[in-house]
């Protein structure tokens, strides 16, 4: 189950934000950076959400949906732009891979746990690279397995938005660090399925 697959059927409500952007003059490759932006803000607010006022939580969650929105928008803007290119995908896909580490970066240092967000970041990682590494090997890109990218950061923006009100802890972690725990457990989970997909499909 991953929300990725649902990316073809919420074209139809795309259009309003395409039609912004294309009339504004925004290329795709601007709009990938912008999604980077809105996610290292929101590493930011997740950092302040854990050391300084747990409202920036709800800021944090906030940006992490309008990152996700945003790395929508610009595949629909390339194509409305007839601009799509190998180029821009990797732009794409390198930024992606940087606001995923921040957004777990700050997570980590919002609470002061970098092993568990060693363990989340590499989980995260790793989940991506071995989707792209199937297409460099000559099989179409894989976004299958428990957790992809769109429910990644869905699941962050609904603990973002959970962390304001539920402060305490559960089993020795507050929400956030059970969110990187989680993240750290599904993600590698994730990626050594995507692993052996693949190497059925190869054999």
């Amino acid at each position: 189950m991953t929300l990725d697959r649902l990316r073809p059927y919420a074209t139809r409500f795309l259009d309003p934000f395409v039609r912004g952007f294309d009339r504004v003059g925004m290329t795709p490759n601007g709009v990938s950076v912008l999604a980077f932006g809105m996610a290292v803000l929101a590493a930011v607010a997740f950092l302040l959400g854990g050391r300084a006022d747990r409202i920036w939580y709800v800021v944090a969650a906030a940006l992490v949906f309008v990152n996700g929105w945003l790395d929508v928008v610009d595949g629909a803007l390339a194509r409305e732009q007839e601009v799509a290119s190998a180029a821009g995908d990797l732009l794409d896909h390198v930024l992606d891979r940087y606001a995923d580490i921040v957004v777990v970066a700050g997570l980590a240092a919002g609470i002061g746990n970098y092993y568990l967000g060693f363990l989340a970041v590499t989980g995260v990682v790793m989940t991506s690279y071995l989707g792209t590494q199937a297409q460099a090997v000559g099989l179409e890109r894989v976004y299958g397995g428990l957790v992809g990218r769109a429910d990644r950061l869905a699941i962050i923006g609904a603990v973002g938005f959970l962390a304001y009100p539920l402060s305490g802890e559960y089993g020795g972690f507050t929400i956030v660090g059970w969110l990187l725990i989680f993240l750290a457990a599904v993600g590698h989970l994730t990626a050594l399925q995507r692993f052996y997909y693949s190497w059925l499909a190869l054999e």
